[in-house]
């Protein structure tokens, strides 16, 4: 057993965040490779199969040094599907479980703050249904008027992303729901948690964001959601999921031109990126503390660093 190892035994969940772009996934399937730990992935769109490219899942980056990585929680269900917080959490206990069945720990990866979040701060969630009549009063108020009200319920972590309509008034009928009908549930498993970062400045980040969407573009995104579209998913449904299935949707449907998709997109992004990172500063508000690896580092500079983290805890 390596030092690093042993050091980092205490922990039974590593958890690895960051930005989009931000090589998050590289450094967390290393790490899990010499840990001999497992992935639960926490992304929110990368449980969907065939949507490979516009998810960024990088399955390359699963195979280290000629071996795979074992990674959960990727390609667990169809396009057209609107997963939740509330299925990952459940999904993520029964996937930490079995792998702890196994004698092996787990390495939580991604970057949607929510699913993180209800992992790390053990949320009380429950399987919201909806509420219609809720729905179409929110429906008639502007965005700004929505956003308030959700942040009127000041005891609820479900702060989601308020730049979508659709997704603001989901997260105001959860919290209105908890606000009304407290519930209990089965805890997750005790975790002793180690959270990592990786992070870049804000003019590297967004330089990467820019490179990355068009590698994508030139690797066949585009064709990615036309072939979504063939067998099925429904336009309202690829908008749903936001950024690149969003314009590039709108993009095939003729609704806009190339350019001003990939400029409409690269914005989205990086607004996104931003979001992410507000996200993440909030966290550290709320007393998960993060400890932030510079982008720039090389791997084992990262390694390092870590090992020098988790020495000071021994």
């Amino acid at each position: 057993m390596s030092q690093l190892e042993e050091l980092t035994k205490p922990y039974n969940l590593i958890t690895v965040l960051g930005a989009t772009a931000g090589g998050k996934t590289a450094f967390a399937a290393y790490l899990a490779a010499i840990l001999n730990r497992e992935i639960i992935s926490a992304d929110s769109r990368q449980v969907y199969r065939r949507m490979d490219i516009g998810t960024g899942k990088d399955l390359d980056d699963y195979i280290v040094e000629g071996k795979q990585v074992a990674v959960h929680l990727i390609d667990i269900v169809e396009p057209g599907y609107k997963y939740n917080v509330f299925e990952y959490q459940q999904d993520f206990v029964n996937t930490f479980k079995e792998i702890q069945s196994r004698g092996k720990n787990a390495i939580m990866c991604g970057g949607s703050g929510m699913y993180l979040e209800a992992v790390i701060k053990d949320y009380e969630l429950i399987n919201v249904p909806h509420n219609p009549t809720l729905r179409e009063e929110l429906e008639k108020q502007s965005m700004d008027k929505l956003v308030h009200k959700l942040e009127a319920y000041k005891s609820l972590h479900n702060i989601s992303d308020t730049s979508d309509k659709k997704r603001l008034i989901r997260a105001i009928e959860i919290a209105d729901y908890y606000a009304n009908k407290p519930t209990e549930k089965d805890r997750l498993p005790d975790l002793t948690h180690l959270v990592l970062g990786i992070k870049f400045d804000r003019d590297s980040r967004r330089r990467r964001i820019s490179q990355r969407l068009k590698q994508r573009l030139e690797n066949g995104m585009i064709e990615e959601v036309q072939a979504l579209i063939n067998e099925g998913v429904d336009k309202e449904t690829l908008i749903y999921y936001g950024l690149e299935y969003k314009y590039i949707t709108q993009y095939i449907y003729g609704q806009i031109s190339y350019n001003e998709m990939f400029t409409g997109l690269e914005t989205a992004i990086h607004q996104f990126a931003k979001r992410q990172m507000t996200w993440f500063r909030r966290m550290e508000r709320n007393g998960i503390k993060i400890h932030w690896l510079d982008g720039y580092m090389s791997t084992d500079d990262k390694i390092n660093r870590v090992q020098e983290i988790v020495s000071k805890f021994e």
